[in-house]
């Protein structure tokens, strides 16, 4: 079995079936993995999350922001804002089971020695720390009191992670770091304000840009940050979003041979 990452394809459907055609995918005999924001923004949002839940076994995924956002907007919490493309899908007859389906995705995966998250890990924060910290907001999705979560996932405060905070600031955080994060101090404080470039605020820099990173000898592949431009960010760091919906390619990547293929608009 042959197991391929894809960048965020944020509802460009076609484009998806095109670049898996591209590869050769076989639901029978591969697994797809999305960085997360497989919806929203695109124009066939609904047809990818039937698509994805579909593939069963074939299809594993971390949440982005853009599916908890969706589920925030489902339990009441939200409502979409004008960019949004998610009405088909809470429109949709079969909303309930694909809903379901989706807040039982978790925010990290580790596959074949591959750390998957959307975002990042903080630069203080070890593996198993994160995958720790992202069990707790799984937790949290899982539970019949999820929609408290939803209600207090919203906010950039606290900056920064310590051992003691409590909920709901404490699932905030982590929610943040793993798919928000962008820039960040040494001690991972956050600045959720800078986006649409790659040039960090004065006194911060990319989350894997920090020497002190505890996870500099692990793989990750991640999501989420467009304006990187799939660009080498160093030693086992996999960008994946290219930034489709907004006029650059998708990028699959063989998590075997660790070679990209893309799919130009």
């Amino acid at each position: 079995m042959t197991h391929y990452a894809v960048g965020d394809i944020q509802g460009c459907f076609e484009a998806l079936v095109e670049l898996l055609a591209k590869i050769q995918f076989d639901p029978d005999q591969d697994c797809l993995i999305s960085v997360g924001d497989f919806i929203n923004r695109g124009p066939q949002s609904l047809e990818t999350l039937r698509f994805c839940k579909n593939l069963g076994n074939s299809f594993a995924t971390v949440l982005g922001n853009h599916e908890l956002h969706l589920l925030a907007i489902a339990h009441g919490i939200r409502s979409p804002t004008p960019k949004d493309t998610l009405n088909p899908i809470l429109e949709a007859s079969d909303k309930d089971e694909l809903l379901g389906w989706l807040q039982h995705q978790p925010l990290l995966l580790n596959v074949k020695g591959y750390t998957i998250v959307h975002a990042g890990i903080p630069p203080q924060w070890s593996i198993a720390k994160a995958e720790r910290l992202a069990n707790e907001v799984n937790g949290a999705l899982a539970s019949e009191n999820s929609g408290a979560y939803f209600s207090a996932m919203y906010g950039n405060h606290p900056l920064v992670w310590s051992d003691d905070l409590e909920e709901p600031a404490r699932l905030r955080v982590i929610t943040n770091y793993l798919t928000r994060m962008r820039f960040c101090t040494a001690d991972g404080e956050l600045d959720l304000d800078t986006n649409n470039t790659i040039n960090p605020p004065t006194g911060h820099k990319a989350w894997f840009n920090h020497s002190c990173r505890k996870t500099e000898g692990n793989k990750i592949i991640f999501g989420h940050w467009a304006a990187l431009e799939g660009r080498d960010c160093g030693e086992n760091l996999f960008p994946l979003d290219t930034g489709y919906v907004w006029g650059g390619p998708m990028r699959i990547m063989n998590l075997d041979t660790e070679e990209y293929t893309h799919l130009n608009p």
